[in-house]
């Protein structure tokens, strides 16, 4: 392949939403007076007395968080979808104005009791716990007759509407296949029509070929996965965990794949908090197969990193003005932030902080 050279205004396709964005790299220099906000920090309690996500704790149900020693999960007290909703009654509406039922169910999943931990901080072994109730819950309520979609998902930081610092995520089961999901299957079934082949395996290819030359924009990777900053990213540090076999969804996964995923989250979140030396904000979340019965020889297992960080630890990244009527726009080019996140130390920046404190204090 050859070197490519982009640094004047253009735009570039993402086939699994078939839509474009604009890159505009020229405008990484423009000064910043906008809205700038506080650093995420990590915090120093190992057991939160007030956290209702803490071993013992009461939640504001009413219902008690057990004393638990490695991961919890529970349905959501506050859940955005129910079981039994019934159909609404739209006889005699317009025609426009649609609407139907939606069940499903909402589980929290605590991943660690010690509350000052974050995926980045998480020992890989404690992640591949995390990986083992993922896989669970997946099959556990994909199996459910209603449920069609089950979409794992992490909101880490204040600034990403996470309401609470506890290491967590979040399970959604609904009825029917999601928005985002939806529009991916179809873009993957589409071009397995059309090539015979899947579109993130060549995707694969593509950015295998390219590697961590200048142009390249891996981040990190092991046996079973790779980081990478897709060509089509949005947000400015935004990455794509690809599964480099051809797994449709957990359900597919070895026992070593489950370890390689934990790695690989553990390797990626280190590197978005080392760039800022911040707690890094981010949604994070998995798209694989639906659930809904069919096959989906298309699908391929994936995860999406979308952080708003853009220049520093305090300023942000917002999708306004031409990137809500018009179509996304980035300035940083996906090459410069795959350098950027490669070009960060492996070992988290808190683990160096602690083991210069505690040689200095050994000489002191």
């Amino acid at each position: 392949m050859s070197e490519l050279s982009f640094q004047s205004p253009h735009r570039r396709y993402n086939p699994l939403r078939k839509q474009w964005v604009l890159v505009s790299p020229h405008r990484t220099q423009r000064p910043w007076q906008g809205e700038v906000n506080a650093a995420s920090g990590f915090s120093d309690l190992h057991y939160d007395p007030t956290c209702y996500l803490c071993p013992g704790n009461e939640r504001a149900g009413g219902a008690k968080t057990p004393v638990y020693e490695h991961v919890y999960v529970f349905d959501n007290d506050y859940a955005a979808l129910l079981p039994d909703s019934p159909a609404p009654d739209t006889a005699g509406w317009p025609e426009l104005l649609k609407a139907e039922r939606e069940r499903g169910l909402c589980r929290v999943l605590c991943f660690h009791p010690d509350h000052s931990l974050t995926l980045a901080r998480m020992e890989v072994a404690d992640i591949r716990r995390v990986v083992d109730a993922w896989v669970t819950q997946y099959g556990y309520l994909g199996r459910m007759h209603e449920i069609n979609y089950v979409q794992i998902f992490e909101n880490r930081g204040a600034m990403m509407g996470a309401s609470n610092p506890h290491p967590h995520g979040q399970i959604w089961a609904t009825e029917h296949i999601p928005d985002e999901p939806a529009a991916e299957t179809a873009a993957l079934a589409e071009y397995h029509q059309q090539h015979g082949s899947c579109l993130l395996c060549d995707y694969l290819k593509v950015e295998q070929e390219a590697g961590t030359r200048p142009n390249g924009r891996i981040v990190c990777e092991n046996e079973g996965f790779l980081a990478v900053v897709p060509w089509w990213a949005v947000w400015p540090f935004e990455t794509l965990v690809i599964a480099k076999s051809h797994l449709r969804s957990l359900h597919d996964f070895s026992e070593e794949q489950c370890s390689e995923l934990a790695d690989i989250l553990k390797q990626l979140t280190t590197r978005y908090d080392n760039l800022f030396q911040t707690s890094f904000p981010y949604t994070m979340g998995f798209h694989q197969r639906p659930t809904d019965g069919h096959p989906h020889d298309e699908w391929h297992f994936h995860a999406h990193f979308y952080p708003p960080l853009l220049r520093s630890a305090t300023v942000r990244k917002f999708m306004v003005g031409f990137e809500m009527l018009g179509m996304p726009q980035r300035d940083i080019t996906p090459e410069s932030a795959a350098e950027r996140l490669r070009a960060v130390p492996a070992e988290h920046f808190t683990l160096k902080a602690a083991t210069s404190t505690s040689s200095a204090a050994d000489h002191s």
